[in-house]
């Protein structure tokens, strides 16, 4: 029998999560709760839905007696907590897509409520999946570098991308969602607790909004990127984003859904006109971080260092690893290896031959983690799930404790399960 899954948030992503869950019949969507009829509707019929499993106010699915075996949380980072609490005390599993929530109290809740209930909880950290970080894992746990020593990795988030879900999309404000760190990057440190294997024992940080603000605004520039005399010179141009991108199938998944249910040129130029999307990035309400820099120290006084900016083009992460016994650089899909013992260098290639997306799957991982998560519920066994609940609230722990020590100018400590130390 297939496993029964809700959806709980037809978003882009929840859409994602269950269009990847259903694709080899091991699993059907049986219920969806999604308050914005366009997606609401979409997702009936692309899982077959009748009326009595289509509902508006995920409440209305919760005040049922069970109706799957697991549910997909893929709400706003706002609204998590509330959904993931009321279906981990009814007996779903869960998976949620990151951040768990906005707060610690909140991140918290959703973890001692899965841990009570006895089900399973997985965070989407999709990087975990990957096979380029499965490779990178095994390297490491065979000793081919030695003990690691320090790390560096950076996230390049990609001008137009950074602009367009932190400057004028939904993470833009802290207050709507979450600083970028955790919005973004809690990925990134996840990767790195599960790269290194190691608690975090302290942790400073520095960045902040340097560009995206008014008074970086070029001279002549409109509040609106369809009307601005400057346009054509500006590289955060709406314009020459979004419509650069009709008639990209890769494109009309994201980011062009995000602006508009008909990725015409004509539907796209009316979202540009009337919708977030089309405003001046120095006209916007934002105000998170468009760079940062963390750095962290793992017991046994391993070190890591990661830079996440908006100021790049869109790419893979890029990882260098010092190892006592040799090195290792990675770009996402082609690892690196330096042996100091023989002075050979070895590549290895991740990708298995396939065309690995960036935009689409983030390199394969979106699906290697719905094919965990239905292979969990199968067998009724978490061990395909590469982390559980108290796993992913540590790592979240530490991106708050780097969010105060950017605030504040210190050095925070940490216990081993991330909170703060005594």
């Amino acid at each position: 029998m297939p496993v029964t899954l809700a959806l709980v948030g037809a978003g882009m992503r929840g859409s994602d999560y269950g269009r990847r869950a259903v694709r080899d019949g091991r699993a059907r969507v049986v219920a969806v709760a999604e308050p914005v009829a366009e997606r609401r509707e979409r997702a009936a019929a692309e899982h077959g839905l009748g009326p009595d499993q289509v509902f508006t106010d995920w409440r209305e699915l919760a005040a049922l007696p069970r109706q799957a075996d697991g549910v997909l949380v893929a709400t706003r980072d706002i609204d998590h907590v509330e959904p993931a609490v009321a279906f981990a005390e009814r007996g779903y599993h869960l998976l949620l897509e990151k951040p768990m929530a906005p707060t610690e109290a909140g991140s918290a809740a959703i973890a001692e409520a899965a841990e009570r209930a006895g089900v399973m909880l997985a965070v989407c950290h999709v990087m975990r999946y990957s096979a380029y970080t499965r490779a990178l894992k095994a390297l490491i746990d065979a000793g081919r570098i030695g003990a690691v020593v320090s790390v560096q990795h950076l996230e390049p988030i990609g001008w137009w991308h950074f602009a367009h879900s932190y400057v004028r999309g939904n993470w833009r404000r802290e207050d709507e969602s979450s600083p970028m760190l955790l919005a973004k990057c809690c990925h990134d440190i996840d990767w790195l607790a599960h790269i290194i294997g190691r608690p975090a024992l302290r942790v400073s940080s520095f960045g902040g909004l340097i560009h995206f603000r008014p008074e970086n605004r070029p001279e002549g520039a409109a509040d609106r990127c369809l009307d601005c005399a400057v346009e054509s010179s500006c590289p955060y141009s709406a314009s020459r984003t979004y419509l650069g991108f009709v008639g990209d199938p890769d494109r009309v998944h994201w980011p062009l859904s995000a602006l508009t249910f008909d990725p015409s040129p004509e539907g796209v130029r009316e979202a540009l006109r009337h919708g977030p999307y089309g405003r001046c990035v120095y006209s916007c309400d934002n105000d998170v971080a468009d760079q940062q820099v963390v750095t962290i120290e793992y017991e046994g006084g391993v070190t890591a260092s990661f830079t996440a900016t908006a100021f790049t083009p869109m790419g893979f992460r890029k990882t260098r690893i010092f190892g006592s016994h040799g090195s290792i650089e990675g770009d996402g899909v082609r690892l690196v290896v330096e042996d100091f013992v023989s002075g050979t260098r070895e590549v290895v290639e991740t990708d298995e031959g396939e065309e690995v997306s960036l935009a689409g799957d983030h390199g394969g991982a979106d699906q290697a983690l719905t094919d965990a998560f239905v292979a969990a519920l199968a067998a009724g066994d978490p061990s395909p799930l590469l982390s559980d609940a108290r796993t992913s609230l540590a790592s979240h722990r530490l991106v708050w404790a780097a969010e105060r020590a950017r605030r504040t100018g210190t050095v925070v400590s940490l216990a081993g399960d991330g909170s703060p130390a005594p």
